[in-house]
């Protein structure tokens, strides 16, 4: 195996098992993508890694990726996968025989990583990182309600103080209670109000003529 002794070689070997132990995170593949990735993997390692250092560089490559497994199940924010790829990269780059071969092996995983979403197009995917992926469709058929499309509605809308406004308060709309604000007016409670404006989550309201 002297020929990963070259780092173009070193680059495709990573790429390519990275390729792989992605695709089998994103697709349902019954392990045979692992399997692949894991091998191809290994020959990096046992290549390039001595009995010294062996340990805690595997160690650090797979706390990596149980960080990012962890993240699309559990947290799906994408904070601890990206911890988990700098383990990963950390993994793969220490062992090199030089800074080249080092930033070539970190290039391979970080342009093999995202490629592997490309299975998904041929393979069925897992569920767990949709979230992540933001596929969910927040809809109210999916038992999700939009707030600014439902504030939205509110424009043009009378109603009552609940609340002295100064100048923020509380009204009532069609029996709903709503934070707004009058700007730089003072309202009384019971005052009839009109809704002229709505940004994001902010009602402004005004006394209706």
């Amino acid at each position: 195996m002297e020929f990963l002794d070259y780092s173009v070689f070193g680059f495709f070997v990573v790429f390519i098992a990275t390729l792989f132990i992605f695709g089998e995170v994103m697709v349902r593949v019954k392990g045979l993508f692992g399997i692949i990735g894991i091998v191809i993997m290994a020959i990096y390692f046992s290549y390039h890694l001595t009995a010294a250092d062996s340990l805690w560089v595997v160690v650090l490559y797979l706390i990596g990726l149980s960080l990012i497994i962890f993240d699309g199940k559990v947290t799906t924010d994408g904070t601890i996968a990206a911890i988990g790829i700098l383990f990963m990269v950390l993994g793969l780059a220490l062992p090199a025989p030089g800074i080249t071969y080092g930033v070539l092996v970190a290039m391979a995983f970080i342009l093999a990583a995202p490629a592997s979403y490309l299975f998904t197009k041929v393979f069925p995917k897992r569920n767990m990182w949709d979230k992540m992926l933001l596929k969910d469709k927040l809809s109210s058929e999916h038992g999700y309600n939009s707030m600014n499309e439902t504030y939205q509605d509110l424009v043009g809308k009378t109603g009552l103080t609940k609340t002295p406004f100064r100048p923020i308060g509380t009204i009532e709309v069609d029996g709903k209670l709503y934070s707004a604000t009058a700007d730089n007016q003072w309202l009384k409670e019971d005052t009839k109000v009109k809704i002229i404006s709505v940004d994001g989550t902010r009602i402004v309201v005004v006394p209706e003529q």
